[in-house]
Parts: C-alpha cells; structure tokens; sequence
C-alpha cells in the first residue's frame, strides 16, 4: 500500500515511518504547506496515495495553559483547514486522521466513543474543540478513520526524559490542585503507532479511542511518577490559587480532565498498547 504521511516528522509520524515499511508499505511524507490549498493538492495527487495518514500538528515544546489558544491557533488551522486542504484530492483512498481521547465531557467512568465532547470547556480550549470537531467531520464524510490519542509519551514528547512535563515533575513544579481529579489516559507514542498499522488493514470508520489499559488521577500519577524520577513530592494548593497562576483551562486540565476506554479499539483492530500503563 502506498501511504502518505502527513507530519511525518513529528513525534507520532517518527514511530510509524519505519513501522510502515518494515510491514511493506511505501511510505510518502507529505512535504507541502498543509495550509496552502493548492499546493496541497498538488502534493495528494501527485502521490497517487492508498491511504492517507494526517498527524500534522504544531505543538509547542513547552505548554503554558494561559496561553493555550494562542499557541495552539496553528495546530488548530492544521486540523481544520489542513483536513480540508489534503483530503480535497484524496478521492478513494483510505484515511486515518490524529485527534484526542481526553476532549470529553467530564463524567466519573471513562468514557468510550459515544460520549459527547466537552462543549462547555473553558473558552481556551474552545477553539481546539472545534478544529477536532471539524477534523473528525470531515474524516468521517470522507470514509475514514480518527484515531483519539491520549496524553502522548516516549521519545519527543512532553514525557520524555527530557520534556517539559517531565521537567516540571522531576523539579517539584507541578503541583496537584484541589481534588487533583484530572484522569488522564495515555498514549505512548509507538502504541500510537501500530494503532494506526492495525487501522490501515481493516474497514474500520468513524473514532476510536487509543489510550493505555489504565486511566489514572492526576493526584496519583504525579507523586508516583516524582518518586520515580527522585523529584520531590508535588505541593498541594487550592484551587483559586492555581486560578492565578495556570487560568480556567490550567485549573481545569488538573482537575477536570475524563480518562478514556480502549475497548472498541481492541475489539475492532485486534490492537493492544505495548505500555499498559504510564508508570
């Protein structure tokens, strides 16, 4: 199958090239402005592709949550306008798309992929629930495949032995607010990976969640994951306090945030998460 990959440079696409053609695909990087209709265009129908695969995105190394929409307006048109532009000339190819397992409205169990999204997020994250609404949209009307990832881990991520989460964590900065009630479901990025290789041999449309076996709290995964780093045990503050200094999407990224299941995902892409678990 002759695959086009788009970011295939970043932390996801980094795992599923060679994965791809050690399977025996040819692989094609998409290298034209994904925000340049024409070129992009362009690019889709001079590859000729199988299958499409979008895991553009521009996430910064370092996530400030007062700032969020500001940093993430690229990887937002990258996700909205950018579907648009490479699918245009897909015509009948497969396509397989990146979006995310913890948009969901807050509820107590993790939620598979009939929950609704969190349409009532705090206002800086808005704008990136819409730009994955219309992702999905669109990779739904064309036929495809949107794979909801979680918290991203392993080589180039935010969890990396050097990333900025793990940097915070290792140094005591990352303190648990209120309840710490954030469940987070990861994804390490290989898992990501052969998800979307699984993906790529079945009929399969519509989303599925691609996370880890065990969802976790925030105020469970941080001390253990300071023990485990040799970091000191993270403060606890109130939750006004971290009103100041992270906003309403910082408060609510600590303590709001939904885990999500991967039942359907194992059920319907014979796939498993080679990291069962974050820590």
């Amino acid at each position: 199958m002759r695959v086009l990959v788009a970011g295939a440079t970043g932390v996801v696409g980094r795992q599923l090239v060679p994965l791809l053609a050690t399977v025996g695909h040819e692989v094609v990087p998409f290298t034209a402005d994904l925000l340049d209709r024409a070129a992009s265009v362009r690019a889709v129908r001079r590859a000729a592709p199988d299958a499409v695969v979008h895991l553009a995105t521009r996430v910064p190394a370092v996530i400030d949550p007062k700032t969020f929409a500001r940093d993430f307006a690229v990887t937002n048109r990258l996700r909205s306008e950018g579907t648009r532009n490479l699918l245009e000339a897909a015509g009948g190819a497969k396509v397989i798309t990146q979006s995310l397992a913890y948009v969901y409205r807050p509820g107590a169990e993790p939620a598979d992929e009939d929950e609704p999204l969190w349409d009532d997020a705090p206002a800086p994250f808005q704008p990136s629930l819409r730009a994955l609404a219309e992702l999905e949209r669109l990779t739904r009307e064309q036929g495809g495949l949107a794979l909801r990832f979680g918290h991203l881990t392993g080589p180039g991520t935010h969890y990396d032995a050097d990333g900025s989460m793990t940097r915070q964590v290792a140094e005591g900065r990352l303190p648990i607010l209120g309840d710490g009630g954030s469940v987070f479901s990861f994804t390490h990025v290989h898992d990501a990976a052969t998800a979307i290789v699984a993906a790529l041999d079945r009929e399969v449309t519509g989303v599925l969640n691609i996370v880890d076996d065990h969802p976790v709290p925030l105020r469970e995964w941080v001390p253990a994951y300071a023990a485990k780093l040799g970091g000191p045990a993270p403060r606890r503050l109130p939750v006004f306090m971290g009103r100041l200094f992270a906003g309403a999407w910082g408060v609510a990224f600590m303590t709001r945030l939904r885990g999500a299941g991967n039942h359907r995902a194992r059920l319907w892409l014979n796939w498993r998460p080679g990291h069962a678990s974050f820590l």
